[in-house]
């Protein structure tokens, strides 16, 4: 095992005690590709599952087993649906059995911090879905709170915006200012309410934004 490898597996141990004081389960694989196998043990065929916009969704290929799979998916993402079906099925994920969303960072003391815009995904994360699963790869992790909502609020909303935009962006304030008009809720997850509820699958590789 190489420094890194140790220093993420070491951290991650931290980071999952912590989950368990606060009601939330949570796991450790070194690469995305032990960490889809852990998703595909854990959710039942037939389940109705749903998601949250995510780029590590997408680089751990979990978007495409699950509508290549044995479950009921409401895709929320799907444009070809049009905006009023995509609205539907936005609040049909409510109801959904497994909900599954990345973190945009993540306290090494246990909290989760996300900001989104319309506010579905984070929304999702807090009530609704009977389970919620969380994949984020070891980058999210900060060394405390602070710091888990600065990456928050510059980083992970910064790339958003840029994934997003048409238009040539020609400073870094202008960037960090965009960001800020487009990441209108700012959630953290400090506890469960109900015990296990939410689980959090931690990859040893740098994932998503």
């Amino acid at each position: 095992m190489t420094p890194i490898q140790s220093y993420n597996a070491l951290l991650a141990q931290k980071v999952i005690k912590e989950f368990k004081s606060r009601n939330i389960e949570g796991f450790y694989f070194e690469t995305k590709e032990e960490a889809l196998k852990k998703v595909i043990e854990i959710v039942p065929e037939n389940s109705t599952v749903s998601w949250g916009g995510s780029v590590t969704l997408h680089e751990i290929g979990l978007l495409d087993a699950l509508k290549n799979g044995r479950y009921n998916v409401l895709d929320a993402s799907d444009r070809s649906k049009g905006g009023a079906e995509m609205d539907r099925i936005a609040h049909q994920a409510f109801s959904s059995d497994y909900y599954f969303l990345s973190s945009n960072a993540i306290s090494a003391t246990g909290e989760l911090v996300n900001i989104d815009g319309i506010g579905n995904r984070v929304a999702a994360l807090i009530y609704g879905p009977k389970n919620v699963i969380v994949i984020a790869g070891i980058n999210k992790v900060e060394q405390n709170l602070e710091m888990a909502i600065n990456r928050a609020k510059t980083r992970a909303a910064s790339l958003g915006v840029l994934s997003y935009t048409k238009n040539e962006i020609s400073s870094f304030e202008e960037l960090l200012n965009k960001a800020q008009g487009t990441g209108s809720q700012l959630v953290i997850t400090m506890m469960s309410v109900f015990k296990e509820r939410i689980k959090v699958i931690l990859v040893g590789e740098s994932l998503g934004y």
